[in-house]
């Protein structure tokens, strides 16, 4: 596994429910490269946000085990080296604290109290995020500066792999571009891994380097982006691409499991 930062093995989960058990996922397996942009790509519902929650440890699974390779190992003084960038920046930014110290005190969780001033300017700098909004607070901020600044405090634990869901949500192109661009300068500079979860395919294939899609809980295709998008096999994903030369319409859709 010296190449993989993360296996994913026939990882299943369910919930309780009124009349038994509900599943959301069912024998899910991949493997992620080191340094690599996996993207997972469904419709709402299908499972992915909770897929991206298990790899980051913030549920289990019920059955089958997802194995994380880190360089160093887990060490609980230390920050956890998977990260997540919610949808809801709320769960990152408390929106009464000042940005810089958010930022200053994740730098000092995974790096200690040494040149934090200066670890932050080159953070802050290198996500183009505005001197002007450093001291403001997370309420302060709009949407698109609320997410650089949650970068920020991700980015400032040193993660390995960065688990980004549905970053490019309720965007427009212009902002989507913007913040496409940051990604992938993110992953060159930072040395780092990205899972990128979003439902639109045709801003992965311009991020990541493999995809996954699931359909209703179930992995239906998986294999390099541009094989995705040149030979798809699994009628869903022709009917996610939804190319002009896919006429596939969705009883038909239906009707192929």
């Amino acid at each position: 596994m010296s190449n993989k930062i993360l296996k994913v093995d026939n990882i299943s989960y369910s919930v309780k429910g009124e009349a038994g058990r509900i599943s959301i996922l069912k024998n899910i397996s991949f493997d992620v490269e080191k340094h690599k942009g996996l993207g997972i790509s469904g419709e709402s519902g299908s499972g992915k946000t909770t897929l991206g929650r298990l790899i980051a440890g913030i549920l289990k699974p019920s059955e089958g085990r997802i194995i994380f390779n880190s360089s160093g190992g887990f060490n609980t003084k230390k920050a956890k080296r998977i990260q997540i960038l919610f949808q809801n920046n709320g769960e990152i930014l408390n929106p009464f604290r000042k940005i810089s110290d958010i930022v200053d005190e994740a730098i000092s969780i995974n790096s200690g109290k040494k040149d934090i001033k200066e670890k932050r300017i080159a953070l802050f700098n290198s996500l183009n995020f505005s001197k002007e909004l450093w001291n403001r607070k997370g309420f302060e901020l709009s949407g698109g500066e609320q997410q650089r600044a949650a970068l920020a405090r991700l980015l400032a634990v040193k993660p390995e792999l960065l688990i980004l869901d549905e970053p490019f949500s309720a965007q427009d192109p212009e902002s989507q571009l913007n913040f496409l661009n940051l990604f992938n300068k993110i992953k060159a500079e930072f040395n780092i891994t990205l899972i990128c979860i979003a439902h639109n395919l045709r801003i992965l294939r311009k991020l990541c380097d493999e995809i996954i899609i699931i359909y209703k809980g179930e992995l239906v295709e998986q294999g390099k982006t541009e094989e995705i998008f040149n030979a798809p096999r699994h009628p869903y994903t022709k009917f996610l691409l939804n190319a002009e030369d896919y006429n596939l319409t969705y009883e038909e859709l239906k009707t192929s499991f």
